[in-house]
């Protein structure tokens, strides 16, 4: 071997020296290997790579950052060769970068319009290449893979670094010139020590000239084929961008209704659905994966045993499937209590009458203070009253009124069927997210805002529907149709990084900045679909949230069964609400509260008193808020976390880890993964995974939690596949008994890993 590539190899040797000191790792058979191996320093690189890649396990977990590191030199490399300096180097000039990624197309031009040169060189000097030894290998691989900035032909050019310190400009440009520069830095800061994550539509588009920042967006269609058509266009268009879209089909009228009058007209719901479910197929998200789209429906709609639980199972018509979308279920009260009736023998007697929404309206004549026809969906339980109850008990007993009755334990039966097969349908738990909605203040006392979650069932936002005012020909001949925007939901979503942020103490420093990016998202986005740029600004609604809770539960050497993680899941996430709440209020002084403040429950202060916050500093908070407002009318929502967390070096979520070791197993990669900070101390804490964890105590934290979450939170249960119906039935009750908003997917062990939506994994 020449002297030159021995000095380049000898290098490698001593860089993987460093690693063994560093991460307490033998690399002594590694070595060896090296020094008899004869090839350049790529070569040597890449052999290493391979060796620890396959040398990660439970007993040497820290093979992974060994890995990462000698991942990071091919980067480097391949940065270096694209952008033309030296590797040795590892970060290039970051102006030149800027330049040349904007010459391309790649990199928006606002950047160089918002930025001087001075001042990229000055953010230059704070970005950081020791903060690149902070990812272990799937997190920087997920990164590299899929966020790096590269060309046209995906040649490497932005590094990890530099994707942070461009986030933190692109959130940061329309802030005022004086501040500007400090605030990127304290993004950059928060970012690049993997305080918190972006949600992936951030992290993967923000600088850049094409997509959009926004998570997740929730439609309600409209009674109308003009309505069912234009919802298709429009999620079209955002799936198009990336989104993650809820839909809410509970007011389109039911198979066999009458359509102008005609009886027995109506095909239901399902074909809508399926076209619905060939959009989604045919739109793919940035071309990179299909659609992701949910669709909820009442359980007191009468379609609902007529095809929608069946949608996404094998059994029966395919004619009548949709196994690309997701389904959720939107669920009163009174139904959960229906389910708990039972004859002297203990048998359930409960009865349960579905209805078509339309048929409601026409019989009932119920209508809202302009005159509009109102149906079931429309109102929901208080505390004090039982709005929905009454209207359903008044439509049972009309004798006029169609529908189907079931014993509901029946429908039950087909649900947790349902979901054993296919995951599905999610549960959305209506009357509880409505009472705590604060923004209810805008309708009347007992009507519904809040119809149905969105893909992950963590956002929960007033909904309506868009509708067509009129058409007609402009003066130049142009058909010029004109719709009524509805509160069509957006979710901006974001993530603390527990363990992390926890153990640095940092949450009263990180919160201000995080709340911050998320607003100044709202007045960056590009959003295709004009009512939900409407309804972004109408609301600035946020979702702040987290993951890493089993990692910083074995941290903190806390069983997850146990009472002490129930009461820190209490304490924790009452600490990160009010930081939350008055980081949106601190912003509000600044910049002016949300438009639909006035009236809120924020404003009247009952937000504060149905969470019994009666602290000193929660009180003081209320006052401030009152008199100075808050910027965003939702902050809080708890995303699945699934790609981020990884890239954060933590666990997904709010979840359990899958096992202590397991192969982690995507299209293009299968690599070994260990739970994050594994040692002999954690071990303990991580032993009972998933679907060996009592689900009962998962349900108990996230009660905990749920508290302190004005809107809602992405929660799997996980049971055995052979699980009996009545210990599912169970856990089901338990969600609702403890209030819980939502319950995401049910998995058991025997279904197919389920593609979860990438633009939540925030």
């Amino acid at each position: 071997m020449s002297t030159y590539l021995q000095s380049e190899v000898d290098a490698v040797l001593e860089g993987i020296k460093q690693m063994a000191d560093k991460y307490a790792i033998d690399v002594s058979e590694l070595e060896q290997q090296l020094h008899n191996l004869n090839g350049s320093a790529d070569q040597a690189n890449q052999h290493a790579l391979f060796y620890a890649l396959n040398h990660i396990s439970m007993d040497q977990p820290n093979w992974t950052f060994a890995a990462a590191q000698l991942y990071l030199n091919d980067l480097y490399a391949e940065a270096a060769e694209h952008r033309g300096y030296s590797a040795n180097l590892k970060y290039g000039d970051f102006y030149q970068l800027i330049k040349v990624l904007t010459d391309k197309g790649i990199y928006s031009t606002s950047l160089l319009d918002t930025y001087s040169k001075d001042e990229i060189d000055k953010l230059a000097q704070a970005i950081d290449p020791e903060c690149d030894r902070l990812f272990n290998y799937i997190g920087l691989f997920l990164l590299a893979d899929r966020y790096l900035a590269r060309d046209h032909e995906r040649q490497l050019y932005e590094l990890p670094q530099e994707r942070f310190m461009v986030i933190a400009m692109t959130l940061m440009q329309k802030e005022p010139k004086d501040k500007r520069l400090a605030l990127v830095q304290e993004a950059y800061w928060a970012l690049s020590h993997l305080y918190m994550t972006v949600a992936t539509p951030t992290l993967s588009n923000a600088g850049k000239s094409f997509g959009q920042l926004s998570s997740c967006f929730i439609d309600t269609v409209d009674d109308s084929l003009d309505g069912i058509y234009l919802n298709n266009w429009d999620i079209a268009r955002l799936s198009k961008d990336g989104g993650g879209i809820g839909i809410y089909f509970g007011k389109v009228r039911a198979l066999g209704s009458d359509i102008k009058r005609f009886k027995g007209n109506s095909s239901g719901i399902v074909p809508w659905i399926r076209l619905i479910n060939d959009t989604a197929v045919s739109v793919d998200q940035l071309g990179q994966r299909q659609g992701a789209v949910a669709v909820y429906l009442d359980i007191f709609h009468k379609d609902i045993m007529n095809g929608f639980l069946d949608l996404k199972t094998n059994n029966g018509d395919e004619r009548r499937k949709a196994h690309d979308i997701f389904t959720g279920l939107s669920v009163p009260d009174l139904f959960m209590e229906k389910l708990q009736e039972v004859d002297e023998n203990g048998k359930s007697i409960g009865e349960w009458h579905v209805f078509c929404p339309h048929q409601v309206k026409q019989v009932m004549g119920w209508k809202d203070e302009a005159g509009n026809p109102l149906g079931l969906e429309d109102f929901y339980d208080e505390t004090d009253r039982k709005y929905f109850t009454e209207k359903y008990e008044e439509a049972v007993n009309h004798p006029l009124l169609p529908r189907k009755t079931y014993r509901a334990m029946d429908i039950m039966a087909r649900v947790m069927i349902a979901q054993l097969e296919t995951g599905t349908p999610y549960m959305f738990y209506r009357d509880e997210v409505n009472r705590q909605n604060p923004n209810k203040h805008l309708l009347g006392e007992g009507r519904t805002a809040i119809f149905c979650s969105n893909l992950c069932t963590e956002i929960a936002q007033n909904m309506s529907a868009t509708t067509i005012v009129k058409e007609y020909k402009d003066a130049e001949g142009n058909i010029v149709i004109v719709r009524k925007p509805g509160d069509f939901v957006v979710c901006n979503l974001s993530s603390i990084n527990l363990p992390r942020a926890v153990d640095a103490d940092v949450l009263e420093r990180l919160i201000p900045i995080q709340v911050r990016m998320l607003d100044n998202v709202i007045d960056l986005n590009t959003i295709s679909v004009g009512q939900a740029t409407e309804t972004n600004k109408k609301f600035r609604a946020i979702g702040l949230g987290t993951f890493g809770w089993h990692h910083l539960l074995a941290v903190k050497s806390l069983y997850w069964e146990s009472d002490e993680a129930v009461r820190y899941a209490d304490e924790l996430y009452e600490n990160i609400a009010y930081l939350t709440i008055q980081a949106s209020m601190e912003l509000a002084k600044e910049k002016g509260a949300y438009s639909q403040f006035d009236g809120s429950e924020w404003h009247t202060g009952k937000y504060f008193d149905r969470r019994d916050y009666t602290a000193s500093r929660w009180q003081s908070l209320k006052n401030a808020v009152a008199e100075h407002g808050v910027r965003n009318g939702w902050m809080m929502a708890v995303a699945p976390n699934s790609s981020t967390a990884k890239i954060g070096g933590s666990t997904d979520g709010i979840d359990p880890i899958y096992a202590v070791e397991y192969a982690e197993e995507k299209k293009n990669f299968k690599f070994k993964v260990t739970a994050p900070d594994l040692d002999h101390h954690t071990y303990e804490y991580y032993r009972r995974a998933r679907h060996m964890i009592d689900q009962v105590w998962s349900i108990k934290q996230n009660a905990a939690r749920q508290r302190h979450v004005d809107q809602a939170i992405s929660f799997n249960l996980y049971v055995v596949h052979d699980i009996k119906a009545k210990e599912l039935l169970n856990l089901h009750m338990e969600a609702w008994k403890q209030r819980l908003k939502s319950t995401y997917y049910v998995r058991s062990t025997s279904q197919a890993e389920i593609e979860e939506c990438e633009a939540c994994m925030s």
